[in-house]
This record gives C-alpha cells, sequence and structure tokens, in this order.
C-alpha cells in the first residue's frame, strides 16, 4: 500500500516514529520495493554487499526521496550515489534486519540480563554481511530516538531508530563506520518536546572534556596474560592474606612535562614499579569512569562504562591492568552507583522523564552533592548498574571495587532533614530498594567472578554489610540486611585515632580511649582501616599536618602511627603522597610534591611504610587474623598514664608478634611489658630507627622473657614490633 503524503513528509521531516516501515527493502507481489534518502544525489543504483548492480532507483522527491521496485528478494543494499561529476557509495542501514533478539527482549524486560553491555550501546560487528557498529539505547517513553553523529552531519532526520516497544529499546545498525566515531542520541519525549542531545548511557568511551560526545571503540583488549594473578586471587580467602591499598588519584599522581595528565601507558611504566617497590598489594583508584568536572574527583560520572579519556583510549587502560597483574599488583576501582550529576547530556530526564532518577526530589535529590539518585526500585536501572560491575570485572579484569557512599543509598533520610523525605512502606528509613540492589550486586559479582572483592564505604552501624547476601540481618530483622560486601571501610578506627594522635602529647592519657575503642568492634566486620583521599582534602591538610607537636613530633607521631596502623587488625589503606608525608593539602590540580623526597626526614617515613608492607606481607601473624577476633590479644590496654598500648598478633603456626607503641616524647627505659612466651623476641621494626628519620633508641634488635614479662625500651613517639623467636 502506497504511504500517505503525511508519512512521507514525517520521514522527510525525521519526524516518523517507525522509518524501517517505509524504508529499506520490503518484499511485494512484483518484487521488493526500495526507498531509501540519499542527501546529495541526483541520481542512485542499487547493488548487493557482493557487488552485483540490481538496477536504479528514480528521484521521488526533491529531497533525495529515491524508490524502485527490483526483481530481488529483500537483502541488505549499498547505493552508488551520483551528483555532478561525483559518486559515492552508501550502505543502507534500512536494509538491515534487527540485531537485538527474542532472549534479549525477555533477559532485559525480566532484568536478569547478565550482558547488557555486549548488546546496549555502540558494538563494532559483522551483521547480515557488512561490518559496521551496532547502536542501542534504552529510552521506553520517548515519542522517537535518531542517532547523530560525525557520519551523518548530526542531522536527526537521517537515522531514526528501531523501537522494540516490548522492552523501550531503540536500535539501529550503521554499516562501513568503525572506531572513533563521535555520536549521540536525540530523544523527543512522548509530548514531542526535544531533549538535549545525549551521551550514550553505555558509552565505551567519550570525547575529552569539555566536548562530550560518546566514541565508538572497542572496550578493553584480547591479549591478556595474567592468568596467573586472577588464578591466585581466585584461590585464596581474602580475609586472611594480606591487603595492602595504595589509593590514587590517577590525573594528580604524576604530570607530564606539560602538566597534562599521563596516559595510561605513562602511569604503567611510573606508577607499577613505584606500587611493587613500595610493597603494596593493590592499587585503588579514584573514579576513572568519565566525568565532566575535574574537581569532582570523578564521583560525578556521566559514563560509567568509559575509562576516561583524560587518560587516552580505553585499551590503554586495560594495558595498565594486564601489567600491574603481571606484576603481582591488583587494580580495585572506586565505584559510584549512589548519584549522578545533572548534566543535560546525561541521564537527568533521559528520554523527557524520570527514567534513571526518581521524579519526587524527595527520593531523587541528593542535597550534600546537588546529584540525582538513581530509582534503585526499577528492574531495568538496578539492572544497567549490576552490569556495570559485572563489566569492570569482565572486560578490564579490575580486581574489586570500593563502592563510594553506600549509607546514602541505604536511609531515605541521608543528611535530609524532617519533612524533606519519604518514608518506606512500613514507615521506616531503610531504601530497601538499595539493599535488595547492592545484594544483588555482590551476588552477581561473586557468583561470576571468583576472586574478586567489594569494599563499602559504610559510615554507620548498618548490620551485615559484610556478611553473605543469601544471610538474614539480626534477631528481629524484618527483612534481611546483609549486604555481601567482602570489606568495609573503617571509618571509626580513622575517626579516633587520627583525633587522637592531633591531641598534645601531655593530654593523650586523658584520651586513651580513642585508642582502644576500635578494638570493641574491630571484628563484627571484614575491616579495611582507610587513610584516604577524604582526610588530606577541604581544609584538613596532610596527614603530616595532623600529627600535634613540632616538626619532629610532627614525623615521630606520624612515624609511630603508621606502625600502629599497620600491627592493628584489618587491611590498610594509604592515600598517594602520605606515604612520605607530603606537606601540603591534596589538590587534583597538581601532581604529588615529589621533590620532598630529597629530605633524609620525609624519605625516611616512605622507607618506613615500605618496611612495614614488607613486614605485614610476610609475617602471617600480621595479616591472617586481620578478620578474626582470636588473631589479637591485648598486653597493655590500661597503662593511659604513659600513652602505651601494647597487643599481640597471632595465629596458628606461626610465631606471634607483640606490637608496643609509647605515645608521648618519653624515652622508657625498662618498662615491664607483658610477653606470653618466654624467650628471646626479636625486634623486627622500630618506627624510631635512624633508618626512618628517628631517634635511634630501641633495644638492639631483642629482648628476653621470662616470669610472664620483658623490660624494654620505648623509643619515643614510637612503635615496636617483636617477633617470638624461641
Amino acid at each position: 500500500m502506497k504511504p500517505s503524503e503525511s508519512a512521507i513528509e514525517s520521514l522527510l521531516q525525521g519526524t516518523h516514529a517507525d522509518p524501517f516501515s517505509l524504508l529499506g527493502a520490503h518484499s511485494g507481489p512484483d518484487g521488493t520495493f526500495l526507498r531509501a534518502i540519499l542527501p546529495g544525489a541526483d541520481e542512485a543504483e542499487a547493488f548487493s554487499l557482493d557487488g552485483h548492480r540490481l538496477g536504479k532507483l528514480s528521484k521521488g522527491d526533491e529531497r533525495f526521496l529515491f524508490e524502485g521496485r527490483l526483481p530481488v528478494k529483500p537483502q541488505p543494499i549499498r547505493y552508488r550515489c551520483t551528483a555532478r561529476g561525483h559518486d559515492w557509495l552508501v550502505t543502507d542501514p534500512y536494509t538491515f534486519g534487527p540485531v537485538l533478539g527474542p532472549v534479549d527482549d525477555l533477559l532485559i524486560a525480566q532484568g536478569t540480563h547478565f550482558r547488557l553491555f555486549d548488546k546496549l550501546g555502540a558494538h563494532l560487528v559483522e551483521h547480515q554481511g557488512a561490518k559496521g557498529v551496532h547502536f542501542a539505547v534504552w529510552a521506553p517513553n520517548a515519542r522517537l530516538v535518531s542517532l547523530v553523529g560525525d557520519f551523518n552531519d548530526w542531522d536527526p532526520k537521517r537515522h531514526v531508530m528501531r523501537s522494540r516497544k516490548d522492552i523501550g529499546v531503540w536500535e539501529i545498525f550503521i554499516p562501513d563506520i568503525g572506531d572513533y566515531r563521535a555520536y549521540k542520541y536525540h530523544v523527543v519525549g512522548a509530548d514531542g518536546a526535544v531533549q538535549p542531545l545525549k551521551a550514550d548511557p553505555f558509552a565505551f568511551m567519550s570525547e575529552i572534556r569539555p566536548n562530550n560526545a560518546s566514541m565508538t571503540t572497542v572496550p578493553a583488549k584480547l591479549d591478556w596474560g595474567d592468568e596467573a594473578h586472577r588464578a591466585h586471587w581466585a584461590s585464596v580467602d581474602p580475609r586472611k592474606v594480606p591487603i595492602s591499598i595504595y589509593e590514587v588519584h590517577a590525573g594528580s599522581w604524576q604530570r607530564d612535562r606539560w602538566n597534562w595528565f599521563l596516559s595510561w601507558d605513562d602511569l604503567a611504566e611510573q606508577l607499577i614499579p613505584y606500587v611493587v617497590d613500595m610493597g603494596f598489594t593493590h592499587i585503588e583508584f579514584m573514579p576513572i569512569s568519565e566525568h565532566p568536572y575535574d574537581p569532582s574527583w570523578g564521583y560525578q560520572t556521566t559514563g560509567l562504562y568509559a575509562p576516561s579519556s583524560r587518560f587516552g583510549e580505553p585499551a590503554g587502560f586495560a594495558r595498565f591492568v594486564d601489567g600491574a597483574h603481571r606484576a603481582g599488583i591488583g587494580v580495585i576501582l572506586d565505584w559510584v552507583p549512589a548519584h549522578f550529576p545533572t548534566d543535560e547530556h546525561g541521564l537527568i530526564r533521559f528520554d523527557g522523564t524520570a527514567l534513571y532518577e526518581h521524579e519526587d526530589p524527595k527520593l531523587g535529590f541528593h542535597p550534600d552533592w546537588n546529584t540525582l539518585i538513581y530509582n534503585f526500585g526499577r528492574r531495568e536501572v538496578q539492572s544497567f548498574l549490576v552490569n556495570n560491575a559485572l563489566f569492570w570485572a569482565e572486560r578490564y579484569h579490575v580486581d574489586g571495587l570500593r563502592v563510594d557512599a553506600v549509607a546514602s543509598m541505604l536511609y531515605r533520610d541521608y543528611s535530609r532533614q524532617e519533612g524533606e523525605w519519604i518514608a518506606n512502606e512500613a514507615g521506616g528509613r531503610e531504601n530497601w530498594e538499595a539493599v535488595d540492589f547492592l545484594r544483588g550486586t555482590n551476588r552477581a559479582l561473586y557468583g561470576q567472578h571468583p576472586g574478586f572483592m567489594t569494599i563499602a564505604e559504610e559510615s554507620t552501624s548498618w548490620p551485615g554489610v559484610t556478611q553473605p547476601a543469601y544471610e538474614g540481618g539480626g534477631e528481629g530483622a524484618a527483612r534481611p540486611t546483609s549486604l555481601g560486601f567482602g570489606f568495609k571501610w573503617n571509618m571509626g578506627f580513622m575517626n579516633d585515632t587520627l583525633r587522637y594522635m592531633n591531641r598534645d602529647s601531655v593530654h593523650r592519657r586523658y584520651h586513651h580511649n580513642d585508642l582502644t575503642f576500635g578494638l570493641v568492634y574491630a571484628f563484627s566486620e571484614n575491616f579495611v582501616l582507610p587513610l584516604s583521599h577524604d582526610e588530606v582534602v577541604h581544609g584538613k591538610g596532610s596527614l603530616l599536618g595532623k600529627m600535634s607537636g613540632d616538626d619532629w613530633q610532627k614525623f615521630a607521631n606520624l612515624r609511630a602511627y603508621y606502625a600502629l596502623m599497620w600491627g592493628y587488625p584489618g587491611k590498610k589503606l594509604l592515600f598517594m603522597g602520605q606515604e612520605f608525608a607530603q606537606r601540603r593539602e591534596w589538590s587534583e590540580e597538581r601532581p604529588l610534591d615529589w621533590e620532598l623526597r630529597e629530605a633524609p626526614a620525609h624519605e625516611g617515613v616512605r622507607n618506613l611504610v615500605r618496611d612495614l608492607n614488607r613486614i605485614y606481607r610476610n609475617k602471617r601473624a600480621l595479616h591472617a587474623g586481620d578478620c578474626e577476633a582470636d588473631g589479637f590479644a591485648w598486653l597493655v590496654v590500661d597503662d593511659a598514664e604513659n600513652s602505651v598500648f601494647a597487643w599481640l598478633r597471632k595465629t596458628a603456626g606461626v610465631n606471634p608478634i607483640a606490637v608496643v607503641s609509647n605515645m608521648t616524647p618519653a624515652l622508657r627505659t625498662n618498662y615491664r611489658l607483658p610477653l606470653p612466651l618466654a624467650g628471646k623476641w626479636n625486634e623486627i621494626l622500630n618506627s624510631d630507627s635512624l633508618h626512618y628519620g628517628g631517634s635511634g633508641k630501641g633495644n638492639l634488635g631483642q629482648v628476653k622473657a621470662a616470669d610472664g614479662h620483658a623490660l624494654v625500651t620505648l623509643p619515643p613517639l614510637a612503635t615496636v614490633m617483636l617477633e617470638y623467636a624461641g
């Protein structure tokens, strides 16, 4: 049936909701009818993809609409266009069938598709005999969606997409284009309102800011060589092995001579050997997903699936991870599923409605960050985020995700006053939809990727953060509260101990509990002890600046503090620059002050951190019981008068290690230290060593215990470790 003039008009205007019904190849009793819009052409001749001439089309409208009937079966068509003595080839996307299939429809509709990153977004594929890119985007409430890019002059009339109405996905295959092509989506809402051009939520690459178009590319790489690394982590219990994390902001660890970001390959060349030399087991990157605003540090991301183009192509990040793994270093990413920014090219009102976010700002607006909160109760949104977590594990082989701002997700009243939030169905403050999402994410990750780990930044006492997600909550809990994370940041340790170290040493006796209280709950979760970027920004100064006393005492305090932390139960995390006692507060605008290493005091701290990592990794007593109460015992808990703390780290089959801290500048000789085993105890670490910039006081390498104690020397503002030697 011949289409109406209004249908043809809407087709030419790019407003027809189903252009595939009019354009392309359609079979009929007299052969196949072809209709195509070929901008700029005066004449058009049809060919099969293998080059057979099929026949000419006639120009049905001066706006470059061509039509013709040919005695062939419907098939993909390539046109030779001619105008003013020039000719060119165009392969018609409307002559290709869909790429997505009914199984995809079913799984997407159910929210159980765990390979969405293989289906949505832009994929370089071969389809029906042609190479090109398949685009697919979820926009269920849109009237129509067009693909625009540098391959069609950003003209929304050229490539209106096919609607898969049952699942709200729009798709189109564009033949004869490849990688590194810029594109966006032109979305018309149900009310006819044209939205700002939208970047692809599943884009694997973006333009370098301030530009923000999505880019076609092949994510990751194919020639991995990290099998041994991945097999190792799949074979161990991470709670019982050493984990010492170096937290890095990729844009400011170091810069090149033009003060531009290092590429992933440059970072691999410089950062990986440095981390290996320092003895850390993992690098944790602050968010590397694409984000428009540098001072957000990546926590306001507009491209969850795209490694930021600030550091080069996505394959460069894959090479970095592969190189780290070959060197024995794991890679953890900071992941932000709690909220997203309001940049108009991003997810905000993506199809003209509150699609990824909540309509009601009491649920959907984050007052702390002026961002939008994901609608975790919508299965498609959950699926988008769960698939993103799986994507980083699958395509980039990352070893873990540190999940940002978990507390803000768990509570509907987070940072809100009375009347600014909406209670759940039972009248409570818990966000059970977010709980279900986090549980589902952890189940998917741990189920599909052995050796993977997730770490929660959760600042409250939510029960069961690191309990398996198949377990329930505490006694009387109406719903399961266990979240299934591998580890949780111990924010209490960080707050209490830094507050203690900031106090003048003469006042510490009155605040002894700041260091002892954390051991009351130290084994209630699987903890990471975080000295993170959050402690050295926004006017907080550096860790060195937080220490009390004059300059000598500040360095001594910091060394004593680090040694205490490495002897304390829990995995370790230290933000870049703090390993050499950066003096200035960290800024994303400049590299670290590496020149400080020329000063002996700063290099001494770095030497200490390096030795702490090696001792922690080599001594099972210091790491195997990090998450178990029977791996810890107090030796001295109540000597507030002298501000001395001592405990034992132990595990079956190895000699125990005593950790002793003197948090005053007084040198204490013949201090009566309880020790459970008679015999020799070797001093395996002393933060007051001359090698670290200390005064060199100590125990000459060894003490002897008898009758349940030893008389030891406690250096000023120092921590020593004594290992039983028999």
